[in-house]
């Protein structure tokens, strides 16, 4: 009797062609990335005829020690500063637009179309048209090369795109459960507080991840906001590397990797949740 007939799963062309694409566009975003890498691990001298030339090849961690304690702007003080920015940076905003997302999913009230209509146009305005009233009012009110102003700026820069994205994330739950805690008595704010805000972690997480790496990767508010070398957050410390004349591709790539460990290290921890975060509103139910 003949065997069992193996059968080889059906591939369409089409399948094919997708896979290639991804993995190809993949490539070309990883290979820059490779370069500086490999710049940072080695000699300048090394380097000096291409990354990709590989002889003689001797890694080294002189560079990362180089930028983590530059004489002029320490990067282990900028990394400290980016943190000071960042994380208030972070929460303030997502707790005013938890809050006010909320309110413009489930509550109606006058204008409230209106409102939420401006709140997203407020995305539209491009940090240059707004850098000179900033800096004059920053300046009036004596927060220019302060953290605060800098935190409260990027705080009110980041609430409009997080009201947006909370208000389309509480669409999607079902407002069932909340009507059935309320008819057992429990107040609005306990409702939202330990029903709604359970089942929107994972937004809250996309929120986290995206705010955070807005703030930590900003340099046109930070160059315009930080006057003086004691404040300068880790974007403006890898740029002072740079002499008028001088370019020390090993140390600004060794500092650009140092500055992208700590949002590649927060989406690492929240990847499930930002995941979830990110494509739960994307589908009703």
């Amino acid at each position: 009797m003949a065997g069992p007939v193996l059968r080889l799963p059906h591939i369409r062309l089409r399948t094919v062609l997708v896979h290639l694409a991804a993995w190809g566009i993949g490539v070309a975003w990883l290979i820059p990335f490779l370069g500086v890498a490999v710049v940072a691990f080695r000699p300048l001298g090394e380097v000096a005829l291409g990354w990709w030339n590989l002889s003689p090849f001797n890694p080294t961690l002189a560079n990362f020690a180089g930028a983590w304690g530059n004489s002029d702007c320490p990067l282990s003080m900028g990394i400290r500063n980016s943190l000071l920015v960042a994380v208030p940076s972070t929460f303030i905003p997502l707790m005013v637009g938890a809050f006010a997302g909320y309110g413009f999913a489930r509550y109606r009230f006058p204008g409230r179309d209106y409102v939420f209509l401006s709140v997203v146009l407020l995305m539209a305005v491009p940090q240059q048209m707004v850098a000179v009233p900033i800096f004059k009012l920053m300046l009036s009110v004596g927060l220019l090369n302060q953290f605060l102003g800098l935190i409260l700026l990027h705080s009110a820069w980041g609430i409009p795109w997080i009201v947006l994205f909370m208000r389309n994330f509480y669409r999607t739950l079902p407002v069932e459960i909340e009507e059935a805690a309320r008819v057992d008595g429990a107040s609005e704010f306990k409702t939202f507080y330990r029903i709604v805000l359970p089942m929107a972690l994972p937004a809250f997480a996309a929120v986290v991840v995206l705010q955070f790496m807005w703030v930590w990767n900003d340099f046109f508010f930070a160059k315009i906001m930080l006057q003086s070398t004691d404040r300068a957050v880790a974007t403006l410390c890898v740029t002072q590397l740079s002499g008028q004349f001088t370019r020390p591709w090993d140390l600004l790539s060794a500092a650009a990797i140092l500055t992208l460990l700590v949002p590649v290290g927060l989406y690492i921890v929240l990847q499930r949740y930002y995941i979830r975060g990110m494509i739960g509103w994307t589908i009703k139910g």
